[in-house]
């Protein structure tokens, strides 16, 4: 049958950034498709523990900076001694900084390059090593961006990041796919996050986003959960290399 496709029971999902927003969004969708969690995060993330829970799955809760790669190592230990292995992996942990360009500072760059891409790339390294070892192939679904397709404003190394995680899903799409290990990619449209808070709160731009999206509303959570369940199972075993947009209609206005 097709829906038991979509079926992650006995699976075991890495979620950074899980204790909020997308992250905890996403973490909840897997466990409800039967995916025991590990959440990797700064902040404490027991409500997303809990629903986790209440989902009837296991919840690991790992602290980490995820703004240096040196807790790499550390992450993959974890979630083995805990659970014997890992299935899936969601790099959703990100960050961004707004300035002019003239006025753009080397530590906005390096601050949100560093989270954006290199600990996504080194993170996923090691866990498709271990994907290799398992031998049962893998799934690695890394979170893009709007500005993945287009340039923005005012967000220079998030646009640069973003891009990468984009051309770095196609990359590591092509050299594991050997190994049956699938790479894709969502991006998100204009999503009610944290990260948003300020366009939102700001009367002009928050009128002119809504105006450009067709289904007339900002992104929630919950709207990314099918998309991450289909790209985690195997219903989407031939899907590899692919940045899947969910904007409501944006990149097609």
């Amino acid at each position: 049958m097709i829906l038991d496709q979509f079926k992650l029971d006995g699976k075991v999902a890495i979620v950074t950034g899980a204790s909020r927003g997308l992250g905890q969004g996403m973490a909840c969708a897997l466990a409800e498709a039967g995916a025991d969690i590990v959440g990797v995060g700064v902040s404490d993330s027991a409500a997303t523990g809990e629903a986790v829970q209440r989902a009837g799955r296991r919840y690991l809760p790992i602290t980490a900076d995820l703004a240096s790669a040196d807790c790499v190592p550390g992450i993959v230990e974890q979630a083995l001694g805990e659970f014997g292995r890992v299935d899936i992996l969601v790099n959703n942990a990100g960050t961004i900084r707004r300035n002019d360009l003239l006025e753009f500072t080397e530590q906005d760059w390096d601050d949100v390059m560093d989270l954006n891409l290199k600990t996504l790339f080194f993170l996923s390294q090691a866990v498709a090593r271990e994907f290799a070892r398992q031998g049962s192939g893998g799934r690695i679904i890394n979170i893009a961006s709007m500005l993945s397709f287009q340039g923005g404003i005012r967000v220079a190394s998030y646009t640069a990041s973003k891009s990468g995680v984009k051309g770095l899903t196609m990359l590591m799409a092509n050299e594991l796919a050997g190994d049956g290990i699938c790479v894709n990619a969502i991006a998100p449209g204009y999503m009610a996050t944290d990260n948003t808070e300020a366009l939102r709160n700001d009367e002009r731009r928050n009128n002119e986003i809504l105006a450009r999206i067709p289904a007339g509303r900002w992104g929630l959570p919950e709207d990314l959960a099918g998309a991450v369940v289909f790209l985690a199972s195997d219903a989407a075993a031939y899907v590899n290399g692919h940045t899947l947009a969910v904007d409501g209609g944006w990149l097609g206005r």
